[in-house]
Order: structure tokens, then sequence, then C-alpha cells
């Protein structure tokens, strides 16, 4: 029950975080609130804004949970204020999403904090680092929109329609034009080839995620499953022609 209730106040604590640096927070903070108690705590009264997402921490275990942010697009309001598709954008500026998750980390960095606000500090760092990390690849981005969505991709997820196709309704000519990009980088005999490979991958990426903007802002669900297969494809040739780059003088003096 203690940790339960310790990690109700850590989603507490990340939500005033987020009511507090909202352009209406700083009207609010003009007005004083009426202290309130959570256990032995002392906390400020929960905004009206709030009320609505929030639960006592002494009702049932199935309440707490909802205490959660919903997504990790909550967490960062400033650099994503249209919150995930449709209503928002598939894509998403590394710069500034960077820059409103240090400023997060700063105030929830365990350093600044002792005893129990150190573990809550603890958590909600946990937390940003995990939302952070998954928005800012678009491959990781896509898989948690999906299963948002009740579509959960595994990491070699082929292009069918779903495991059950037995191949049914597979793309042959993405498979195909994969196998020839990997055969041009296992022929490849210069690094000047190398670089040019992955100047062409890199279009092929940006063109999917293109796509799977329109998709999810579209609803189309299984449009953006297939797409992310298929960006999955190119984020793997990316790896094979960075690999390449590792040993490259190795392969090219081989063939001398």
């Amino acid at each position: 029950m203690q940790k339960s209730g310790s990690r109700a106040i850590v989603d507490i604590f990340i939500a005033f975080q987020r009511y507090f640096t909202s352009s209406t927070s700083r009207h609010a903070l003009a007005k004083p609130h009426r202290p309130w108690s959570v256990g032995r705590l002392q906390c400020c009264q929960i905004p009206a804004e709030l009320k609505t997402r929030f639960a006592s921490t002494s009702t049932a275990p199935i309440q707490r949970e909802s205490l959660r942010p919903q997504t990790h697009y909550d967490l960062f309001p400033s650099s994503l204020p249209s919150g995930a598709p449709p209503s928002g954008s598939f894509h998403i500026d590394p710069t500034v999403l960077r820059k409103e998750f240090l400023q997060l980390q700063a105030k929830a960095h365990p350093d600044r904090h002792q005893g129990i606000d150190k573990a809550k500090a603890e958590a909600a760092s946990a937390r940003i680092n995990d939302a952070y990390r998954t928005l800012l690849n678009p491959l990781a981005r896509a898989r948690y929109l999906l299963s948002l969505r009740g579509v959960e991709m595994g990491e070699d997820e082929s292009i069918a329609g779903s495991p059950s196709d037995s191949g049914e309704g597979m793309d042959a000519g993405l498979l195909m034009e994969v196998m020839e990009v990997r055969e041009e980088i296992e022929a490849a005999q210069s690094k000047e080839e190398i670089e040019g490979m992955k100047a062409e991958n890199e279009e092929r990426k940006t063109a999917s995620e293109h796509r799977l903007d329109k998709l999810f802002r579209a609803g189309d669900i299984e449009g953006a499953r297939r797409e992310a297969v298929r960006l999955g494809y190119w984020v793997n040739v990316g790896t094979a022609l960075a690999d390449w780059e590792k040993v490259g003088d190795g392969r090219v003096s081989e063939h001398d």
C-alpha cells in the first residue's frame, strides 16, 4: 500500500509540474490554495483543471492507475502542445524536445532531493527518460503510437497484415528492394559508395515518416502499422551501412 501511494504521489508531482509550467498556471499561482493532506504530507489544493484527472490515494488500485499521465506526450506540453496524432503531428523537432527534456530533468534530478522527495524524483526522472527516448526515435515513436491504439509490434514483424496472414499481403516489391540494397552494401568497395547509399536511405526514411504522419492523422492504423514495418526495414539498412563503415577498410583490403 505504501509503495502504491508513493507512486501516486510521483504522478501527482509530474502533473503539477505540467500545470505550473503552463501559461494558465501563472495566473493560478497568484491565488493561494487551501492546504490538503495525503497521509502525512501537506500539499496545495489540486486546481480545478486537474481534479477530473486525479483520484484520492485512498481509492482502489485500479483507480490509482488513472493517476498516471495518459501518454508520453503529456510530459512535454511545451514541445508537443497539440499532443499525439491525430490532433498533433507525427513529426517532432528534436531540438525543441531536447530543450524541454533537459528542463524537466533539471527539476527532477534525484541529487536535488532528499528522503521521500528523492525517491519521487528518481521515479519521475526515469519516466521522463523513457518518454524522451521513445519520442525522439521515429520508429520507436510509431510503434508507441500504435500500442496506444492496441497494436503491438514485434522487433522482427514482417509487412504481412498480421502474424496469421501466412505471407499473404506481403509487399514483394519492398522486399526485393531491400534485398537489392543489402546486396549492394555487401558488394561495396569504397566509402564513397556507402555514403551515396546512406543518402538514399535517409531519403527513404524521411519519405516513410511523412507517410506515417498522413496515416496517423487520417486514423488509418493498419496503414500506419504497415508503414512502420517499412520504416523498420530502412532503419535496419541504415544499421548495415553503419556496420560496413566500421569494417569497410578491412573489406577493401581483402578485395585488393
